[in-house]
């Protein structure tokens, strides 16, 4: 750290946070520092990382920027300069709801308050996409602060999700899944109850179920400098999805792929309205009329984007090129394969059921195209490589004993 020009704090302590420690460590050679709200494994146990700082009270009113402005001030950063960098829903909001607060410590690239809200509200975000040419799945909105029945006529089954995560997780309840497929009009009027009892009073998304297992799911990553120019596209096929209630839409392997007309079109929806920073979309396939349809764009990195590092573009260093040296990169759509992955190889071969893309895994894991960043090999705490080894064995049987 001592010969270091800058300082990484990354905001997290999750895979996402870890995969961000491992872009900076391999590209600089720098321990980045941690803040976060609770200790996990993939991070607490790790070599790589210089301090990590835990604040339970992090995310609650008025702490975020006094905590990391007195985090600041114990770094005795002199002239090195302090890179903030995101790796939640929750704590980027914090980040760009507290910019003004934060900005004399800090160098960060993140778009707008009023962008952000634009874009996390759902119904917004279906609109902005239909302006703009991006197909999104047929969606209904259900306010919980309202009582009354939902009475959409709608093709089953279909998909339930809260609009407000961030509102919907301070809200917990027995059996609180993160997506419901449902199969009738009764049983969406049962989870809807059970929500509005938990005291969640926002949206709920109730929407078409694009049929289609694992790999009909797709990625992109996108990262446009801090004058709103796109500088990197990726496109991504999901392998496996997390099973488990809570984890649905965590993605545990991607191959990258190519969709030159996807992928333009994605770049050109985040310049027009107006992005900075990494941007990942989610999206699904439907193979009922050909189309790519998008559920929603996470305002950072997802905690799969590590494939982009595997194809030679390290995303810390697009953040400190542009943030930091204001560096112009010419916009390149990422066209190699590599298969990014946090399970085991048996759970590939046994759980993939797509014949063409379990074809395309066997052939990566062959020819060596493949990544897991947890298993970074200069990470040399032991007692973090035992704890990744019985995780793994764990995974398979999460995947055994969990249908989605």
């Amino acid at each position: 750290m001592e010969n270091s020009p800058f300082i990484p704090v990354i905001v997290g302590t999750d895979i996402n946070a870890y995969n961000m420690a491992v872009s900076f460590h391999e590209k600089y050679s720098i321990k980045p520092v941690l803040v976060g709200r609770q200790q996990m494994a993939f991070t607490d146990l790790s070599s790589i990382m210089d301090r990590i700082e835990i604040h339970p009270d992090l995310a609650e009113d008025g702490r975020f920027a006094d905590v990391l402005n007195q985090l600041a001030s114990k770094l005795e950063k002199g002239e090195k300069k302090l890179l903030l960098v995101g790796t939640n829903d929750v704590y980027v909001r914090l980040i760009i709801e507290n910019e003004q607060a934060l900005r004399a410590n800090y160098e960060f690239s993140y778009i707008s308050e009023q962008l952000l809200n634009q874009l996390q509200n759902k119904s917004n975000f279906y609109k902005l996409c239909d302006e703009h040419g991006i197909d999104t799945p047929t969606t209904h909105f259900y306010d919980c602060a309202h009582d009354g029945e939902f009475d959409k006529d709608m093709m089953y089954p279909v998909i339930i999700k809260p609009s407000n995560g961030i509102e919907y997780y301070n809200n917990s309840f027995a059996g609180q899944k993160k997506v419901y497929r449902v199969d009738s009009r009764a049983e969406v009027q049962q989870v809807i109850d059970k929500i509005k009892n938990s005291g969640y009073r926002d949206e709920l998304i109730i929407q078409d179920y694009i049929p289609g297992d694992d790999t009909y799911m797709w990625d992109s990553v996108v990262y446009l400098n801090s004058q709103g120019k796109t500088q990197l596209v990726s496109f991504g096929q999901v392998v496996l999805q997390e099973h488990t209630p809570t984890a649905i839409g965590n993605y545990t392997a991607v191959i990258s792929r190519y969709n030159k007309e996807m992928m333009e079109k994605l770049r050109k929806f985040l310049e027009d309205v107006g992005y900075v920073g990494f941007a990942n979309f989610d999206m699904k396939y439907d193979e009922r009329d050909g189309k790519f349809k998008v559920f929603e764009v996470n305002i950072r990195q997802g905690r799969s984007s590590y494939y982009v590092n595997a194809l030679g573009h390290n995303m810390a260093e697009y953040i400190v090129d542009d943030v930091l040296h204001d560096k112009e990169k010419p916009l390149i759509f990422l066209n190699k394969e590599v298969l990014f992955t946090v399970v085991p190889k048996a759970v590939l071969r046994k759980f993939v059921d797509n014949k063409d893309v379990k074809a395309d895994v066997s052939r990566l894991l062959k020819q060596g195209q493949w990544v897991n960043p947890l298993f970074y090999k200069n990470d040399k705490n032991m007692k973090r490589k035992l704890y990744l080894l019985v995780r793994q064995f764990n995974y398979y049987r999460k995947y055994k004993n969990n249908q989605w």
